[in-house]
């Protein structure tokens, strides 16, 4: 892990693109600005690791077999 010293003001470059400013500190909270193009998906660690969680979740639901939703699709039309 690299870790950096930063001042208000004061910014990081992370591969060409994004850049992370310190916009502003109040006691034990830091307030970040990031710009990065609108391509690079940003998220808070919490928030991220949520979406993992209902991904797998959804990877372990058992897969409908097409015959089946035209089964439920002709008794929905009759």
């Amino acid at each position: 892990m690299l870790v950096l010293s930063r001042k208000l003001n004061q910014s990081i470059i992370i591969n060409d693109d994004v850049e992370i400013m310190i916009l502003d500190t109040q006691g034990d909270q830091v307030k970040l600005g990031i710009k990065a193009p609108r391509n690079v998906k940003i998220f808070r660690k919490e928030i991220y690791e949520e979406i993992q969680k209902e991904n797998i979740a959804a990877l372990k639901t058992p897969a409908i077999k097409l015959q089946d939703v035209s089964k439920l699709l002709n008794k929905k039309e009759g």
